[in-house]
């Protein structure tokens, strides 16, 4: 059923967004459903401002303006972040060609307390009576069984014939909630969302049906309540009391179980249970299950530290806030049936609070005198059991105008306490999933970037809007012999733990097969052959490049990554066309490189997919979009990272987003000198006299005979265990760098040389006098290099 004309008579908030999809009117009905105020959400987009489920956050991107919607979603007030529950009505507003103003108007209404208050409406022959708790404004719809009543957000054109009565009257509501417009204006947005459907609710009563066997034609008739029993609430009409129960416990269960924050489900859990069965319900668990430190206990049999983390009553507001505050710690002794319920896992119930029974119950909540809130009622403590493990008790209390609890009651306790306590474990794991994921992602990914000779590195990682969505992108820069620079970034395919675990993985690979010095192609070929060695899920899109400041040169290898793009020195921007190859894990195809000519003060930026792809965008698309938004870029990396997350990421990212920039600034010509020599023992002392020579017109007269003694020692190691040419190359960076390069295979490796061997010693005189040495093979031989520290 649809209850029209709900503008006017309902409390609701109005939201204007602009062209962009920023906000530009913000009233005090939405700063009241939200909790924000005007100067911190206008100009802002409503998904940047509130925490919107991932499926409606498109309805109010500037890609989806155009078409009208309705629907309902719960999230996260701002200021408190109590959850509320949302009916929208978005309507888009046509512009003139040109014209600024008003692009989309939403309206919001809190269907809680649509739910709970009253219209005076009538619903078939039952009567829906207007409210009579006070304070209440008759402002929505209020069911007897209100529990069984679902509220949700519909369209429906204007009641009536007369239409311009109508556009009058809706532009006259219209002007109220918007203000700041002018009487054209308004009658315009009302005679728009006229033409589209005036705001309204539908609703409806779910009821599960049983499955019985058959039964004889005659009726069954259910026993007789006792007497003093009376129901809190009358059934709809037409469903017969038998089924009430089951009707509740479905909609109970549905409600407890749609969140996976395991301390909403337990505030849930008591909302749920006021007033149906209880006037009173708190639910307190352990303090381990609330902070997630430890697991749940096995067993329960000693004094307890507990927390309450949710309480609902019908009492008036405030009653019990300062006496049984929520988030309240508890440690509760081993006597109490509180514990007692934990222990035995079975409820304890009270039928009638005596008065020494309130004051032994309240003696072990402290000194605060609890004795007003269990005397005369009826008291049972249900235990929140799950997986064989104790999470903590929820405790239920009746007036003394209402029964005790029966069996039938009893029932529906036991069974609303084994869903609560799954819905609650299960929020537990999987925030206890969510923390290892992102700990795992963040241990795996880089720190600061490198400080290298002839270059400068930047990142940017922006993580997927929601947590559980933890991705596999990952982006590194390794320092390489001869003052190169390895880039990488990569995306594993897939979202959660096992994508992070795998991102680690790719990462370490990487950075152990960078350190052999490969050619770009051949390291991929090594970590494609790596991933399907480790299982069928290894799959990975990755671009590895390779800079050298000396060369000025810059190479690629791609497996199935989005291509990078140049930015030259003039400003000029290109998305390179590397080769596309396939991705990490596929195998069957090679890879091939590709070598480009870098100019100093060009830039090069990676990234990937999830900065280019979004609602209605392509990745072609997006690269054209880098491209443009690079070009004239200036030499500030950080302010263009920043410029590039704020103009072409989406405002709720659906997918990780990862940015490598490189500045390619070179080394000096004048800073690297090289040196061909011919394999005779007369070398030595030449070219001691010419790297002495270099250092002296460097300044770096204070390391000369240090270096002379290293490259004597590799020149002579290369005369006497190498092969072919022979060639020496200094060059003087963030370290003074020498390179002994020839033509033999064998590497060179520290060996112990005992008192009486005659030879061995040379490579550990290298490794006590140099900063850094290593060796790497080339497609001619081997490159041993050490490095020396410049003097500050």
């Amino acid at each position: 059923m649809v209850i029209a004309d709900l503008l006017g008579v309902a409390s609701m908030a109005a939201i204007t967004l602009n062209e962009r999809g920023r906000i530009s009117h913000w009233d005090e009905t939405a700063a009241e459903l939200f909790g924000v105020g005007p100067p911190r959400a206008l100009g802002r987009t409503p998904a940047a401002l509130l925490r919107l489920p991932r499926e409606h956050r498109g309805v109010f991107e500037p890609e989806s303006f155009g078409h009208v919607w309705c629907g309902a979603c719960t999230l996260p007030r701002v200021d408190t972040g109590e959850p509320a529950e949302v009916g929208w009505w978005v309507y888009p507003i046509e512009r003139a060609p040109g014209e600024h103003g008003v692009s989309v108007l939403a309206l919001a209404a809190d269907l809680r307390r649509l739910r709970r208050n009253g219209l005076g409406v009538t619903i078939g022959d039952l009567p829906l009576a207007p409210s009579d708790r006070p304070g209440a404004a008759a402002t929505a719809v209020r069911r007897p069984a209100g529990r069984l009543l679902r509220v949700e957000p519909a369209l429906t054109p204007p009641a009536g014939n007369g239409r311009d009565a109508s556009t009058a009257a809706f532009a006259d509501r219209i002007a109220g909630l918007l203000p700041a417009l002018d009487p054209a204006a308004s009658e315009k947005i009302a005679s728009r969302v006229l033409g589209l459907g005036c705001p309204a609710v539908s609703l409806g009563l779910t009821i599960r049906l049983p499955v019985v066997p058959p039964v004889a034609a005659s009726p069954v008739v259910p026993p007789p309540r006792p007497a003093r029993a009376r129901r809190s609430r009358p059934l709809p009409r037409g469903v017969p009391e038998t089924l009430e129960p089951l009707a509740y416990l479905s909609e109970a269960g549905q409600q407890i179980g749609s969140s996976l924050d395991h301390l909403q489900a337990a505030r849930t859990l008591a909302e749920v249970l006021v007033p149906r069965l209880a006037d009173f319900a708190a639910v307190e668990l352990l303090e381990r299950v609330v902070a997630d430190s430890a697991p749940p206990a096995d067993e329960i049999d000693e004094p307890t530290l507990m927390r309450r983390v949710a309480v609902a009553h019908n009492d008036e507001p405030g009653r019990w806030d300062e006496d049984v505050p929520e988030g309240e710690a508890l440690f509760l002794p081993s006597g109490t049936p509180f514990v007692q319920a934990m222990r035995t896992g079975c409820p304890v119930h009270i039928r009638r609070v005596g008065p020494a029974q309130a004051a032994r119950l309240a003696a072990a909540f402290g000194d605060r005198d609890l004795r007003p809130l269990f005397t005369g009622r009826a008291l049972l403590i249900a235990p929140l059991i799950a997986r064989g493990r104790v999470l903590g008790t929820f405790k239920l209390l009746r007036k003394s105008d209402r029964p005790w609890f029966d069996e039938v009651d009893l029932a529906m306790v036991d069974e609303l306490a084994r869903r609560a306590a799954l819905c609650i474990d299960n929020g537990r794991l999987y925030r206890r999933e969510v923390q290892v994921a992102e700990e795992l992602q963040r241990s795996m990914l880089p720190d600061d970037p490198p400080d290298v000779a002839g270059a400068r590195v930047r990142y940017r990682y922006r993580p997927a809007e929601q947590a559980a969505q933890v991705g596999g992108d990952w982006f590194d820069a390794i320092p390489l012999p001869g003052c190169r620079l390895g880039i990488v970034v990569g995306d594993v395919m897939g979202h959660g733990l096992t994508a992070a675990a795998i991102m680690g993985q790719m990462r370490t690979a990487v950075r152990t097969l960078a350190g052999d010095d490969m050619r770009p192609d051949r390291l991929l070929r090594r970590l494609d052959g790596l991933a399907r060695r480790l299982g069928e899920d290894y799959l990975a899109t990755c671009l590895y490049a390779v800079y050298d400041p000396v060369e000025r040169r810059c190479t690629f290898a791609n497996a199935g990554h989005v291509p990078p793009v140049l930015v030259a020195a003039d400003g000029e921007s290109r998305v390179l066309a590397v080769p596309p190859g396939v991705p990490i894990g596929v195998g069957g195809e090679p890879f091939e490189t590709m070598e480009v000519k870098v100019e100093d003060g060009s830039q090069l930026l990676l990234c990937t997919d999830g900065l280019l792809e979004r609602r209605g965008r392509d990745i072609e698309e997006g690269l054209e979009a880098l491209r443009a938004r690079l070009a004239g870029a200036s030499a500030d990396l950080d302010g263009t990272c920043d410029d590039l997350l704020d103009t072409l990421a989406a405002d709720t990212a659906a997918d990780d987003i990862a940015i490598v920039a490189v500045g390619f600034d070179g080394i000096p010509l004048d800073e690297v000198v090289t040196w061909e020599l011919e394999p005779v023992p007369n070398s030595v002392p030449w070219i001691r006299a010419q790297v002495a020579a270099r250092l002296a017109g460097w300044g770096l007269e204070r390391l000369t005979d240090t270096a002379q003694l290293l490259v004597s020692e590799l020149v002579t190691n290369a005369l006497v265990h190498g092969a072919g040419s022979l060639g020496v190359r200094l060059i003087k960076g963030r370290t003074l760098l020498c390179e002994v390069h020839d033509d033999g295979t064998d590497l060179p490796h520290l060996r112990h040389a005992d008192a009486t061997d005659e030879s061995g010693r040379g490579l550990q005189l290298v490794h006590h006098l140099a900063t850094r040495w290593g060796t790497h093979r080339t497609d001619a031989g081997k490159i041993v290099w050490v490095e020396q520290r410049l003097p500050r």
